[in-house]
């Protein structure tokens, strides 16, 4: 129940309708580091909150 509640942040609704085999994945997919100020700042200017140019302009 710590994996799934604590390290996966799942709801216990959802913990608790998970199969066995639906944790065992998710706990062996492989997490990502965490982002960087850069590749934030990347994601930013690519998907800016306000209208602009598209990027594939």
């Amino acid at each position: 129940m710590h994996l799934g509640l604590g390290r996966l942040r799942l709801s216990p609704d959802a913990f608790w309708r998970m199969t066995p085999r639906e944790l065992a994945a998710a706990l062996a997919a492989p997490s990502a580091p965490p982002m960087d100020r850069a590749a934030l700042a990347a994601l930013m200017r690519r998907f800016p909150d306000r209208p602009g140019p598209s990027p594939c302009d």
